[in-house]
């Protein structure tokens, strides 16, 4: 019986994370470009079993303790989505700036780290993913939860390094530079159109 719970999981979190969002986005970018590819999807992938973990284990009654939880998540990732976004149409705009790994030159593991943590831990969208909605669904399944929570840490974890490896296949493609600023100007909406709906509280 505990199988198709974790079958469940697994597809209601593969469900939820496939989507393009500002967290992939990243991940998307660091796998073409070769730099810290484990460390960023290891990042990712921790950062959501812990998420999911807690939803699994009631952490949504901590929305009701603190109700100034919500906003503050909100406004804090949309201030920092928009800088990020920013920087991505700034990339896209002067062309050539995104080919940094093919000149030699790498960005340090920390700051990218932070920027992946950053990306992941202040959206509240994947609060909504991973503690909230998943958390709910795990309640069908009472004393199981933690199979249905099993199955979706593993779908979080195959779709990352499914993502940030398999991106590599595609360098080819981005060895043009307008390959590139395409990417980039992508990323920048994505970014921004995450901010905007924050804001507006969708």
């Amino acid at each position: 019986m505990t199988l198709p719970i974790f079958f469940t999981g697994f597809g209601a979190g593969l469900g939820l994370i496939v989507a393009i969002g500002a967290q992939n986005a990243f991940v998307l970018r660091q796998g073409l470009l070769k730099q810290h590819v484990l460390a960023v999807c290891l990042a990712c992938a921790l950062s959501d079993a812990a998420l999911i973990a807690l939803g699994v284990s009631g952490f949504r009654l901590v929305s009701t303790v603190m109700p100034w939880l919500d906003p503050a998540m909100r406004i804090g990732g949309a201030l920092f989505l928009l800088w990020y976004g920013a920087r991505s149409f700034l990339s896209a705009w002067r062309g050539g700036a995104a080919l940094l790994a093919e000149q030699g030159l790498t960005r340090p593991l920390w700051p990218t780290l932070l920027t992946c943590l950053a990306l992941t831990w202040l959206n509240p969208h994947v609060y909504l993913d991973t503690v909230v909605l998943l958390g709910a669904i795990s309640t069908r399944y009472d004393g199981a939860e933690h199979v249905f929570g099993l199955g979706a840490v593993t779908a979080s974890f195959a779709f990352f390094f499914s993502l940030g490896y398999g991106a590599c296949l595609l360098r080819p493609l981005f060895a043009r530079p307008n390959a590139w600023r395409i990417l980039d100007a992508l990323i920048g909406v994505v970014m921004w159109t995450i901010a905007l709906t924050l804001v507006a509280g969708r």
